[in-house]
C-alpha cells in the first residue's frame, strides 16, 4: 500500500490561499510558542508525559541564533547612514531573530506525548499527529538514517509510512493496526490527508518514552 492524498492536486488560487494561511497560523504559533517557554508551560494533554525531540539540531539551531543576533547591529553600522533603510532592516532583523527563538521554543514546548488516549507525534510549529492506542498495533526501538530530503511519506516494505525525522534520523517506529488517516500541514500531494500505517519518530530519551508506552499498551 502507497501513502495516499485524499484531495486532488489544488489550483494555484487555493495553493496561495494555503500558503498565506500556513504563514499566518506560523507566526502566531512562534509567538505562542514563546510565551510558553517564558511561563514554562509545555503543551501536554492532561495527564501525559513529554518527550523531547530537539537535540539533534539544538546545535546548529543556536548557531543560527547566535549568528542571528550578531548580524543585527553589524548590518545597522553599514545602513546608519539611511534612516529608512536602517529602519527596514532593524526590523527584518529582529523579526528574523524571533523567529529563529521561537521555532526552538516550538521544539522545546511542543514534545511528542504518551498518555491515556494515545500517542502525540510531534514536529516544530505545525506537525502534531495524535494516534489512539486502539489505532496502535505495537511501538519498537528501531534506528533508521535516511537519504536527505527524503520523502516525508513513502512506501517502506510495502507499508505507507510517515517519517518524522530529526537530523534525518528516527528511532521509534509505531505500526498501526490498520490503515490510519493523518493530516500533515499544506495542501495534497505532499500536505493533506494521507493514509499510513507505519510512524517513525525521533526521540531523545527513547528509553523512557518506551517505559511510557509500556504502560499504555
Amino acid at each position: 500500500m502507497t501513502a495516499t492524498a485524499t484531495a486532488a492536486r489544488p489550483t494555484l488560487g487555493a495553493r496561495v490561499r494555503s500558503w498565506a494561511l500556513r504563514a499566518l497560523r506560523a507566526e502566531l504559533a512562534i509567538y505562542a510558542s514563546i510565551a510558553r517557554a517564558v511561563a514554562r508551560r509545555p503543551a501536554l494533554p492532561a495527564g501525559a508525559a513529554g518527550f523531547s525531540y530537539h537535540r539533534p539540531v539544538l546545535t546548529i539551531l543556536w548557531i543560527f541564533i547566535v549568528l542571528s543576533a550578531i548580524e543585527i547591529p553589524i548590518l545597522d553600522l553599514i545602513v546608519h547612514r539611511w534612516p529608512v533603510v536602517r529602519i527596514a532592516v532593524l526590523i527584518l532583523g529582529i523579526w528574523g531573530l524571533t523567529w529563529m527563538i521561537g521555532v526552538l521554543c516550538a521544539m522545546l514546548m511542543r514534545p511528542h506525548t504518551v498518555g491515556h488516549e494515545g500517542i502525540r507525534a510531534r514536529s516544530g510549529l505545525e506537525i502534531d499527529v495524535p494516534l489512539a492506542w486502539d489505532d496502535i498495533a505495537s511501538v519498537e526501538l528501531a534506528r533508521r538514517a535516511d537519504e536527505e530530503k527524503a520523502p516525508r511519506i513513502a512506501d517502506e516494505d510495502g507499508r505507507a509510512t510517515l517519517a518524522l525525522r530529526m537530523a534525518n534520523e528516527t528511532n521509534i517506529l509505531i505500526a498501526l493496526e490498520r490503515p490510519t488517516v493523518v493530516r500533515l500541514p499544506g495542501l495534497a500531494p505532499k500536505g493533506g490527508d494521507h493514509l499510513v500505517e507505519q510512524v517513525r519518530l525521533w526521540a531523545d530519551d527513547q528509553k523512557a518514552l518506551m517505559r511510557a508506552v509500556a504502560q499504555h499498551i
